[in-house]
């Protein structure tokens, strides 16, 4: 696979420092934010082979008769697809695939995946490509790169130079000032049975807020509540984060309520390869969100960029006129419902340190580069074999504009099993970006509050 390397800017053994703290780009780099880079680092301008648009901006208001809190009308409903990869042409496509993609078209028989028109739709609010310009002449990572410093609201590193850098990108991104979201998470088996787990999220994302100082923040960056609605014998599990700015000086800190002993607990576990809850073993922690948390156990490597076939304008999969049933299928989500489209991403590899422990021997991620949203993952085991392919499925949100995930999909090979989070097509609520959150909703004691309603 040929990779773009103009882009990466630093040798490739200087990215594997991690003991010295990274600088901030110079101003003379910076200025070309706004210019022929969007505000926020991407490549402003199309592909030579016109296959992928400029950016003109991305998606800013809503279309008419769109309701906060209501599924997402598709602006892109008309168009025909432009063909289908399945596994009569893979090869042909092979180097605009990543490897998962490969695998799970070579895996799967029945699976395809429809490509359609690219647009690149993804956008924040101004005040967040103002704030991405300023971090990019003072932000830097901490000593051993698991914190930041020097940024407040924006991206800190528009213009990456390494591995960390892209993976902090990705962490720090813009997502809703706060927001309550209800959905499914669905660990399908292998015949495609499943029992669903109803949850409640509630986020207030602090870094974001407009005025956030780093000093203001008090370390943390954002806030998350989580409430296990159904089924009954999960229902009232509720769990409690705080995410950390400098992961160096300070791990996240969780507390969990069990309904059963009506007590909140510490929870350190909640992080790294413990499973996710209720996932039936099939994500970690850290792959919430495609990936969260501290980047302590891996080496980041940044191996440039590529035009790839990702999700991408998920609006079909998001709509309310969908069933469950339609949409979960074995083995793997129907694809009728899927979209994918041609992007430049960002490629960073993931390499376990010595003597660290996590399942995951190594990881490949693909940022999209006009949101730093990852799009897909793929997860090696110890054997050095592919075993979990994970993919974002995204749409540009009209309540407040940022490019996030409908469904998070994550597949595992060896077992033909996998999990699929973010669902919500047959509920009356998707997300509510106007609720109102504050920090002393997100407190041990507003846990215990929350657990005993």
């Amino acid at each position: 696979m040929k990779y773009n390397t103009a882009f990466v800017g630093i040798a490739t053994a200087l990215l594997l420092l991690s003991s010295t703290v990274q600088a901030a780009v110079s101003v003379e780099q910076a200025a070309r934010l706004g210019k022929d880079l969007t505000p926020i680092g991407a490549e402003k301008a199309g592909n030579a082979a016109g296959t992928i648009p400029a950016w003109d901006g991305g998606i800013t208001q809503a279309p008419d008769g769109f309701k906060t809190g209501g599924h997402h009308p598709d602006p892109y409903a008309g168009e025909k697809p432009l063909f289908r990869i399945d596994s009569s042409n893979v090869a042909q496509y092979a180097q605009q695939l990543t490897a998962g993609a490969q695998a799970l078209i070579k895996a799967y028989p029945d699976y395809y995946m429809t490509v359609y028109p690219s647009h690149r739709s993804a956008s924040v609010p101004p005040r967040i490509y103002r704030a991405s310009e300023k971090n990019a002449t003072t932000a830097r990572l901490v000593e051993g790169g698991n914190g930041v410093t020097g940024a407040q609201v924006g991206i800190p590193f528009p213009i990456p130079e390494n591995g960390q850098q892209v993976i902090w990108n990705h962490l720090l991104r813009y997502r809703p000032d706060m927001a309550e979201r209800h959905y499914l998470q669905i660990p399908v088996q292998r015949d495609g049975s499943y029992t669903a787990v109803k949850f409640l999220d509630q986020f207030l994302y602090a870094y974001g807020l407009p005025g956030a100082t780093e000093a203001s923040l008090n370390n943390v960056v954002f806030y998350f509540k989580q409430k296990v609605i159904a089924p009954p014998r999960l229902a009232g599990q509720v769990l409690l984060v705080h995410e950390t700015l400098n992961q160096s000086r300070e791990a996240r800190k969780a507390w969990l309520y069990n309904p059963g002993q009506r007590r909140v607990r510490r929870a350190p576990n909640v992080a790294f390869d413990n499973p996710r809850t209720a996932s039936d073993g099939l994500a970690t922690s850290d792959q919430l969100d495609m990936f969260n948390g501290s980047l302590e156990r891996y080496n980041w490597k940044l191996v440039g960029k590529k035009e790839l076939y990702v999700p991408y304008n998920s609006y079909q999969l998001n709509s309310g006129a969908l069933k469950y049933t339609q949409i979960v299928k074995p083995r793997h989500l129907n694809p009728q419902y899927l979209r994918y489209e041609l992007h430049r991403v960002w490629v960073v590899e993931a390499t376990l340190k010595k003597g660290a422990r996590h399942i995951y021997k190594r990881r490949t991620f693909y940022f999209d580069e006009d949101s730093w949203q990852i799009l897909a993952v793929d997860q090696y085991d110890n054997r050095d074999q592919l075993w979990r392919v994970s993919e974002g499925h995204v749409i540009n949100y009209y309540e407040t504009p940022t490019l996030w995930t409908v469904a998070e999909v994550h597949y595992d090979l060896q077992s033909g099993r996998y999990l699929v989070l973010g669902l919500n097509n047959e509920e009356p609520v998707t997300y509510d970006m106007s609720v109102k959150l504050r920090r002393s909703d997100f407190t041990p004691s507003a846990l215990r509050r929350e657990g005993r309603r």
